[in-house]
């Protein structure tokens, strides 16, 4: 336990950043998750959609708050985009 008066804050800046940035890692892969239940479910492509743009408007945020690095969010929210172009393509009869 620190002793001098500014280790003390940071010690408490810490707990508070560590419980800021795990709420804001699960609020994405809970966004993430949503998406690919509803693709896997075959809910209404509508839904789907709306859950898509709600995760990658999550995964930016976390992007711009330091949380993930930018390479890693484009490769989550392409990957999330490629699953839902698969299932939203209508197939065309031969």
């Amino acid at each position: 336990m620190p002793n001098i008066k500014s280790a003390k804050k940071r010690a408490l800046q810490t707990i508070k950043r560590q419980q800021r940035n795990q709420a804001r890692r699960s609020s994405v892969k809970t966004a993430i998750k949503k998406v690919v239940t509803a693709i896997e479910n075959n809910e209404a492509m509508e839904n789907a959609k709306k859950l898509f743009i709600e995760a990658e408007s999550k995964i930016a945020s976390a992007k711009g708050k330091g949380l993930m690095h930018r390479n890693t969010a484009a490769r989550k929210i392409s990957r999330l985009a490629k699953k839902l172009a698969a299932v939203t393509q209508v197939p065309v009869a031969q």
